[in-house]
């Protein structure tokens, strides 16, 4: 038998609710994130509406923010957006997930501001964004909203995924965008990349940073993370799809013979039941083969290393995920 003097719920509801609000009120006291948690319970007691109506505030409030979070104040913004985060979850989107949706988005188009003013080194702050993220999907099949508008706010976001607080947005949402919604978000991405670059006047053009090669500038900059918008959520939307040939078709030729790429390609391949062309792809010409071609006057003698080396890559990188099925009997050289 635990002694009354145990730290626990039985105990501590011995005391009366009247010693207990005391204790709450001096505890609190000088605590910002304890006061916003009671605060949200009272709400929580009045009705889910309330609830709503505070954390909309707080969220607000977030926003609004402009000081910086180092590490020693890092664990107090952390609760109180876990905090925020459960208010949605448990208690708004019971009884009203069409609010409780709105409110996750909100949520989530914190990302940016917090991580642009935040010491997130540990990676806890943006655990509590790809939790909230997860979130969504459950709560937008539940709010059943219109596909065709989902796909729309999932393209927003996905835009401005500058931190990768929407990672896996895509897959999550799938079931609530349904074929409709997926093909909706493929079309925006596809219009996207069509959109032309427009390189700015030399003389407006803005140097962020310097490499080897020299200057980079900041519309390269927008513009790479453009196309790797568009090629990420493409591809994602062909996984959700099993469209292996969209997948690969986010690549060029050349890139598809990267050892990791193209290991990736092979493992896809697998998954859709295309053996033979998996291991085709994971099997590039042998040492031999590749001498041999070069001796034959077929192949330029200085790209013989080059070959050489990146067969021997991709043979490691793709020959354990394909080792079980590419057996001699299927993948041996005709």
């Amino acid at each position: 038998m635990s002694s009354k003097k145990t730290l626990n719920a039985k105990n501590l509801e011995a005391l009366g609710a009247e010693r207990l609000a005391g204790l709450l009120i001096e505890i609190s006291t000088g605590n910002a994130t304890a006061k916003r948690r009671l605060r949200l319970e009272l709400a929580g007691a009045e009705s889910p509406r309330e609830v709503a109506k505070e954390v909309r505030k707080r969220l607000t409030t977030i926003a609004r923010s402009r000081s910086f979070v180092d590490w020693q104040n890092r664990r107090a913004l952390v609760e109180d957006l876990e905090t925020q985060r459960r208010a949605i979850i448990e208690q708004v989107a019971k009884a009203d997930p069409v609010e409780a949706l709105d409110l996750l988005w909100r949520f989530l188009a914190l990302g940016n501001s917090i991580f642009e003013r935040c010491d997130d080194s540990s990676g806890t702050a943006i655990g509590i964004f790809h939790h909230a993220c997860e979130d969504l999907g459950e709560i937008a099949k539940a709010a059943n909203t219109d596909p065709k508008q989902l796909a729309d706010h999932a393209f927003q976001a996905l835009t401005e995924n500058d931190y990768g607080q929407y990672d896996r947005l895509i897959t999550v949402l799938a079931p609530a965008f349904g074929r409709e919604g997926l093909d909706h978000l493929k079309g925006r991405m596809i219009v996207l990349s069509n959109q032309p670059f427009r390189k700015p006047p030399e003389k407006e053009r803005q140097v962020i940073s310097w490499g080897s090669g020299g200057p980079i500038y900041a519309d390269e900059t927008v513009e790479r993370s453009r196309a790797s918008t568009v090629r990420l959520a493409l591809q994602e939307i062909a996984d959700v799809q099993g469209d292996v040939d969209a997948f690969i078709g986010q690549y060029d030729e050349q890139t598809r013979k990267v050892p990791k790429i193209a290991a990736s390609i092979a493992q896809r391949l697998l998954a859709a039941g295309r053996v033979e062309e998996a291991c085709r792809r994971s099997n590039p010409p042998s040492r031999d083969e590749a001498a041999g071609r070069i001796s034959n006057g077929r192949m330029p003698a200085l790209r013989c290393s080059t070959l050489l080396a990146a067969a021997t890559r991709l043979r490691h990188a793709a020959g354990h995920a394909l080792s079980a099925l590419c057996r001699p009997h299927i993948c041996a050289p005709t």
